[in-house]
């Protein structure tokens, strides 16, 4: 955390008035416009009476009364990046109705399937966006502007907003598409362009840095308790029934965590986080068929990044965004847990589900509904002061600006002193670590913060 620096950067001088007219008390939550010096720490430890300064808190989000932009001169463009999850369509049809009913602006538009749309050998059109066409996209899966994945040239995009006149660019994506948010930035400040690059951060893992909860994770872990409840009566209809669920999570468990203590149905939970053996006394084996004689039955949910050292590590490809190929952990364990129930003369009755496309496709619910609503508003507010290379984030319940550099620093992941993990423990009743270390503490056991710090109760 020393060597984060959480200053926003900004265009220049904010000089216009808002055209808010907001009146009322100033603060996080309440509805007057908010000064830069408000801020939230990073980290609930600091003391009463300390001092607050940029590289311990984060700048609240919210209506700045003075603004960099003037409205009518003002275009704004929308690109949807990465793969699906609930409640894009919700954000975009949010950002269309904060610019122009609110903040007067009506220029804007949407640029088609991800950072493709900007390279014109693509030859992807142009949408222009208002209140009228965007009007019922909420009730609408997936995005309403399409997505890609891969690698498109900073020079190019920023070639492209600066001939097509954008003065801020909307960027929902996760982790690959901050990333390259980042780049378009820094290009821009190259070029000394007067152009917000403003990011919402879009991924269904729950995984950005210094962002306590991202949309879409919420409907995804409702979702999935669902497949569980499924799973869970699959697995009890019959004799030493198995219900086998692999979620995502490349790099983090949040889904198979918080869906399994909404469940309370679940025996074992394999995350990324915390290595497991599948042989020898503590191994998923025996503990699998301990719970079996136990209970007659048994639920397992999997985040797809886990076990992935059993397996001989991930495959040495990358996809169009340049994540690492994970070897299928699902069929892995579907395999292994039939082989060895046939060599113990185990008769199973082994359910394998992977939902995760469904998942990252249904509409989100009604508080990832709200949330996006809140995001794209925070984002339209400190676009329009001026703000730039930065994301909306939520931390100790309070929307913040975290710089971009910062939330792409690294991985939010569980780290094993939190509530979180010891809750998911609890709920399933599965030992830990499930290595057999002669009494040796596993990787997973030793208190390292990988997302650098957490919110009171979180991660």
């Amino acid at each position: 955390m020393d060597s984060q620096d959480f200053t926003i950067k900004n265009l220049g001088e904010c000089k216009f008035r808002s055209p808010l007219n907001i009146s009322g008390q100033k603060g996080p939550g309440l509805k007057g416009y908010i000064s830069d010096e408000q801020r939230v720490l990073t980290s609930m430890q600091g003391r009463s009476g300390d001092t607050i300064d940029r590289q311990s808190s984060f700048e609240v989000a919210g209506p700045r009364e003075k603004i960099f932009f003037k409205p009518a001169y003002t275009k704004a463009a929308i690109v949807t990046c990465g793969g699906l999850c609930p409640g894009i369509n919700c954000v975009i049809r949010s950002l269309v109705a904060q610019l122009y009913a609110q903040y007067g602006i009506k220029n804007i538009v949407g640029f088609r399937f991800g950072y493709q749309g900007f390279n014109p050998i693509y030859n992807h059109d142009i949408v222009q966006l208002e209140p009228s066409n965007v009007q019922s996209i909420h009730r609408e899966a997936g995005t309403f502007l399409g997505s890609s994945r891969g690698a498109e040239s900073p020079s190019v995009i920023v070639d492209r907003l600066e001939a097509e006149g954008i003065s801020m660019l909307f960027a929902i994506g996760g982790d690959g598409t901050l990333r390259a948010a980042h780049k378009i930035a820094l290009e821009i400040e190259k070029r000394n362009l007067e152009i917000v690059i403003m990011g919402i951060p879009k991924t269904i893992d729950n995984d950005i840095k210094f962002v306590y909860r991202t949309f879409g994770f919420d409907s995804a872990v409702e979702e999935v308790r669902r497949v569980l409840d499924v799973a869970s009566a699959e697995a009890k209809g019959a004799p030493n029934g198995i219900g086998l669920v692999k979620v995502m999570g490349r790099d983090a468990g949040f889904i198979a965590a918080h869906a399994a203590i909404a469940s309370r149905d679940v025996d074992f939970v394999l995350i990324p986080e915390f290595p497991f053996d599948l042989a020898g006394e503590m191994g998923l084996m025996m503990q699998l068929e301990k719970t079996l004689q136990k209970k007659g039955h048994c639920i397992i949910i999997v985040s797809e990044g886990a076990g992935q050292d059993i397996m001989g590590g991930p495959k040495n490809e990358t996809d169009k965004s340049g994540n690492v190929r994970y070897n299928d952990i699902g069929v892995f364990l579907r395999d292994k847990i039939n082989d060895h129930c046939k060599s113990r003369n185990i008769e199973i009755n082994l359910k394998y589900i992977e939902p995760s496309y469904t998942i990252r496709s249904i509409l989100p619910n009604a508080n990832d509904a709200i949330f996006c609503d809140h995001l794209s508003r925070y984002a339209v507010h400190a676009a329009m002061a001026g703000k730039t290379d930065m994301v909306v984030g939520l931390w100790h319940n309070v929307f913040t600006h975290v710089p971009i550099s910062a939330a792409t620093s690294g991985k939010k992941r569980i780290i094993g002193n939190s509530t979180l993990f010891f809750s998911m423990l609890e709920t399933s009743g599965q030992p830990h670590p499930m290595k057999n270390t002669d009494g040796q503490l596993s990787t997973g056991d030793k208190k390292v913060e990988v997302n650098g710090l957490t919110p009171a109760d979180a991660a």
